[in-house]
């Protein structure tokens, strides 16, 4: 039962939270633009300064800095890099650091446990149902984020994957047409959208900063940490070494990509037959023999009577 207040509270939450973003969303553009146009113009100082400022910026900002700066004290080195690498593998949602991250999981951990505590007081439960559906809400709270971090980077290194190909073909034709390798890139970056041309950009922003291309492409593959992006980056390394056509070994590279995203296609597919068993033995199974068995088992049960 507190499950599912839990659900139903944190649901009706998440739509009544849709519906106002939903309605004030034309209202926050339009401040927007008129603080763009209010730009050069006299800036209030002291308390109403701040109090024109959005509640994110005034309220959460800096209570996630302050939460910030005590969890970081307080948590290992070690987990705080494994925590970075997942969130540059995820693209840096929110421009989370680790410290962010972790302060808001606690937070995100806290609330469901008090939530929960007060859904079970109210509903009269047993302090052993209460203390059980506090630690499982607060045990929830703190793996949403990080289940929500991998089904990121999932779906990203899938995204990736899947535009690399076309990323490449593009970039062929664009050497082909005479432009050189980081004239492409740009090209490439200038055409499409999506996290693969945003890791290009920032490739390009590396190189325009100072940094070889071999070490921008370097830190390109292990940002992502995809295989088939690293072994692009590992062709393009190598080719760029020994002299060899750039565009021949692009070429290459998308066939292959191409054959390899047939391959797992088909592995997809040969593996659906088993892994439609489970279902149909555990629900379909049972009611086809509950359908063709059941008149014959009632009837030799009456015979035997």
């Amino acid at each position: 039962m507190t499950i599912i207040l839990l659900g139903v509270f944190l649901s009706a939450f998440c739509l009544v939270w849709a519906v106002l973003e939903r309605i004030f969303a034309t209202r926050n553009l339009i401040n927007a633009r008129l603080e763009e146009l209010n730009l050069y113009s006299p800036r209030q100082g002291g308390i109403e300064d701040e109090l024109q400022l959005a509640f994110r910026e005034r309220i959460l900002q800096p209570l996630l800095k302050k939460m910030s700066l005590f969890t970081q004290k307080y948590t290992p080195q070690r987990q705080r890099a494994m925590i970075e690498k997942k969130l540059i593998n995820a693209g840096r949602p929110f421009h989370w650091t680790a410290a962010d991250f972790l302060s808001v999981q606690y937070a995100t951990a806290v609330i469901f446990a008090i939530i929960a505590a007060l859904l079970s007081y109210f509903s009269h439960g047993s302090p052993g149902v209460q203390y059980f559906a506090v630690i499982c809400s607060f045990v929830t709270g703190y793996l949403m984020l990080s289940i929500f971090i991998n089904m990121t980077i999932s779906r990203r290194r899938g995204s990736i994957e899947k535009e690399l190909p076309d990323l490449l073909d593009l970039m062929v034709i664009s050497i082909e047409a005479g432009l050189g390798f980081d004239a492409a890139l740009q090209k490439v970056v200038q055409k499409s959208t999506g996290p693969l041309a945003q890791e290009f950009n920032q490739c390009l922003q590396e190189m325009r900063m100072g940094k070889t291309r071999k070490e921008a492409l370097k830190d390109l593959a292990k940002r992502n940490d995809e295989g088939d992006l690293a072994a692009f980056v590992g062709a393009i390394i190598q080719a760029d070494q020994l002299g060899v056509s750039i565009g021949n070994v692009l070429r290459i590279q998308a066939e292959q990509m191409r054959v390899r995203r047939k391959q797992q296609v088909e592995e997809k597919a040969m593996k659906a037959p088993v892994k439609m068993l489970i279902p149909m033995v555990l629900f379909i199974f049972p009611t086809i023999f509950l359908i063709l068995l059941g008149p014959s088992v009632i009837q030799i049960m009456e015979t035997f009577k």
